[in-house]
């Protein structure tokens, strides 16, 4: 990952893929705002908060996520356009509780970008307890080249359909998973943490846990007090 700016909006990831911010609505206080009028209580504009009262809004946060209290955190909402390998989208969109629009192979020709890994992976153990470790210089150098000329097949005999006069629906089929693809995403705070909790961690897959930890750099930049406590009570992510 790459970020481009102090205050990250955009976050390269992988090697042709990305993560922007292009909306965000709320922030910690709008969710402790919410949480306070369940009690016909307002909260007071962040500069004319003492640093006492500051402390209390953050311990709001803190026992509303230790209690699980957490519907205030729908009341900030994120909106993201990912560019990602179409297995990594697949992953992503089960996490229903959020808004998605993609793009569409249908309507236009897709852009010749696939996803090569750096190194490939090897399973190591058995069913329900393995892990992955790293292959070996040649096999990877062996078969990232086997990987490579099939992107290249794939992609010449997708533009021979095109050129042929076949419907995109059909031409696109040749196409591997490892496609890019482009999508919006709209979540609320709520949602985000749960998709953060799965996929931010060291039992998700590498690619999409390398968007989960670009995701939760922003979701830090934008709400710090609710990040912080969602890692106290949710428990510790896979960024470090």
């Amino acid at each position: 990952m790459q970020p481009t700016t102090e205050d990250t909006v955009f976050v390269k990831v992988l090697d042709h893929g990305f993560v922007e911010l292009l909306d965000f609505m709320g922030d910690d206080r709008r969710c402790v705002a919410a949480a306070r009028v369940s009690l016909r209580r307002e909260s007071l504009s962040l500069a004319d908060m003492t640093e006492e009262q500051i402390a209390k809004d953050q311990g709001l946060l803190n026992r509303l996520m230790r209690d699980k209290h957490t519907s205030p955190f729908e009341h900030a909402v994120f909106q993201f356009r990912i560019r990602a390998p179409i297995f990594v989208v697949r992953q992503w969109m089960r996490h229903r509780f959020s808004s998605y629009n993609e793009e569409s192979g249908r309507y236009v020709k897709l852009v010749d970008e696939f996803y090569l890994p750096d190194r490939l992976r090897i399973r190591v153990g058995k069913a329900m307890d393995y892990s992955f470790e790293p292959i070996d210089d040649e096999r990877n150098a062996y078969f990232r080249k086997r990987i490579g000329e099939l992107y290249e097949e794939a992609r010449a005999l997708y533009e021979e359909m095109l050129e042929a006069g076949i419907a995109r629906e059909h031409a696109r089929i040749v196409l591997p998973v490892a496609q890019y693809t482009t999508f919006f995403w709209t979540v609320n705070a709520l949602s985000l943490m749960n998709f953060l909790n799965l996929r931010n961690s060291e039992h998700a897959q590498y690619e999409i846990r390398q968007y989960a930890r670009a995701i939760e750099d922003i979701f830090a930049q934008k709400m710090p007090w609710t990040q912080a406590a969602f890692r106290k009570h949710w428990g510790p992510s896979a960024i470090h």
